[in-house]
């Protein structure tokens, strides 16, 4: 592990409702992910898991508390800095692919790079490296219409790490996929952070996807009621 890489102490987030007695969607959340860990977050609906990814992804701010991310406070950041942050920082995989449906699969990749100033060409050449790495190089050209839910999502996983990111977050990214597609993508994920050591923060209902990550975070009511290894089963 090279280190802390995420803090957060007495995390809250308190969403404005036209009830007085709401409770918040996180309440006091402490704890820290080093750089490098696998992580699974777990809880029913509404227990706060992706309100706690949206905070970490800097998609939503906390009311109360601190975030630290390498150190460094988020609070303070501008609204120009945290999405530079996003797209340096962060790499993004979600349910539903997110893909543009009009251009190929490559150019889908490539998009993250347009904010961070590639040129074309270089553009073109990491996002075939990219669709190399997750086996879909010969797919390149092709419109995600024309891809099966599963190659969708493994076009999805290379945009995310389009800017090398240091951690990717991942929102239920089976939660559209067969059991033996769900294995592919988690396997992916397990060989993505064993060989480039990127970190992994996986949100998911599922105990079998769960269980390809090395550490189990598990919410309920906002708090955090459970967090420790996971301990690995057999996969049928």
């Amino acid at each position: 592990m090279a280190g802390r890489f995420i803090e957060v102490e007495g995390l809250g987030k308190q969403y404005e409702s036209a009830a007085p007695d709401t409770p918040p969607a996180l309440d006091a959340v402490t704890l820290a992910i080093d750089q490098g860990e696998f992580v699974a977050v777990m809880g029913p609906s509404g227990s706060g898991k992706s309100t706690f990814m949206n905070v970490i992804g800097l998609l939503d701010a906390p009311t109360a508390g601190a975030y630290r991310l390498e150190g460094q406070d988020v609070a303070g950041l501008t609204t120009d800095e945290a999405a530079h942050v996003r797209n340096r920082v962060f790499g993004f995989v979600f349910q539903g692919f997110n893909l543009l449906k009009r251009i190929s699969a490559a150019e889908n990749v490539a998009l993250p790079m347009v904010y961070a100033g590639l040129g074309g060409a270089e553009r073109r050449r990491r996002a075939i490296e990219l669709l190399d790495q997750v086996g879909l190089a010969k797919y390149a050209d092709s419109q995600p219409n024309r891809l099966s839910g599963g190659q969708q999502q493994r076009v999805a996983i290379a945009r995310a790490l389009a800017n090398r990111p240091r951690l990717i977050l991942a929102d239920e990214p089976t939660g559209n996929l067969d059991t033996a597609t769900s294995d592919e993508i988690m396997t992916l994920f397990t060989q993505l952070n064993r060989d480039t050591g990127v970190t992994i923060l996986l949100v998911t209902h599922e105990n079998d996807i769960a269980n390809y990550a090395k550490r189990l975070i598990r919410f309920k009511d906002g708090h955090v009621v459970h967090d420790g290894p996971v301990v690995h089963e057999a996969h049928a």
